[in-house]
């Protein structure tokens, strides 16, 4: 019999942290007010990412001392095999010009393995979480249901969505040749485009740039659902600095359609 560890009660934690980050960022999204800050890496911060990402790490302090935990903002804190990495708010730039499309990125790993991950964007009314071996769940307008990728099957028949022209640098040619083999495609970006993969509402996702606490949250979530998330180079990692995300059946020709070309 194979043993499926029960991550109810950090599951449940997350969704405690995920409201407590919502009722931040709506009170803050489209604020007059609103300051936004240019890092040294020079993205804008905002004092909405500050705040939420105080607000987790108190919570988690009280609910989860021996934990550590790694952030966008603040850095790591802590020794522990349990990690909870954050992404106060994925899509600051959208955020700070009162696009919808952003969200809070939370997940656990344990000893190097992303075991929960949830994503809640308010103001697209839509959360969605997984823990290992539980399966991938949305909720929308108070309704909640599993999820799963496509099944499509051929990059002629296949929605791709990538993130800015801006970082392929030497990958640019083949992903713009790429796009020309696809079926449809959008660049939805961030972490919305691998919800919709999860969902099975698109089929590729990709992205030459990110970072662990980008991506640690939504790998769960992609493979529970049934597909796969890897870097360029093929390897199943949140940590690896650029990602490709499928339906899992198209992987393999991203990934080679996607190498350098000579």
């Amino acid at each position: 019999m194979t043993f499926v560890a029960n991550w109810d009660g950090d599951l449940a934690l997350a969704h405690e942290l995920l409201d407590a980050a919502d009722d931040v960022t709506m009170a803050r999204f489209g604020a007059a007010d609103l300051v936004v800050e240019t890092k040294p890496d020079l993205t804008p911060v905002s004092d909405a990412d500050q705040t939420v990402e105080k607000t987790m790490r108190a919570h988690l302090e009280a609910q989860r001392p021996g934990d550590a935990v790694i952030g966008e903002e603040y850095g790591a804190v802590g020794e522990s095999p349990r990690e909870w990495i954050v992404d106060p708010i994925d899509g600051t730039k959208n955020f700070v010009r009162a696009l919808p499309v952003w969200a809070t990125l939370l997940a656990l790993r344990l000893d190097g393995e992303i075991v929960v991950g949830g994503v809640s964007a308010p103001a697209l009314g839509r959360r969605w979480w997984a823990a290992r071996g539980g399966g991938a769940w949305t909720s929308y307008d108070g309704k909640t249901r599993r999820i799963h990728v496509s099944k499509v099957a051929t990059l002629g028949d296949a929605f791709l969505s990538y993130a800015s022209l801006s970082g392929w640098r030497e990958r640019e040619p083949a992903l713009l040749a790429l796009t020309r083999e696809v079926w449809r495609t959008r660049a939805f970006g961030d972490f919305w485009h691998h919800m919709l993969v999860a969902e099975g509402a698109i089929d590729v996702a990709c992205e030459p740039e990110v970072s662990l606490w980008d991506l640690a949250a939504l790998q769960p979530i992609v493979e529970e659902a049934g597909g796969r998330l890897s870097d360029l180079s093929g390897v199943n990692r949140a940590d690896g600095g650029s990602v490709v995300c499928t339906n899992g059946l198209l992987h393999d020709d991203v990934l080679e359609a996607l190498r350098p070309l000579a």
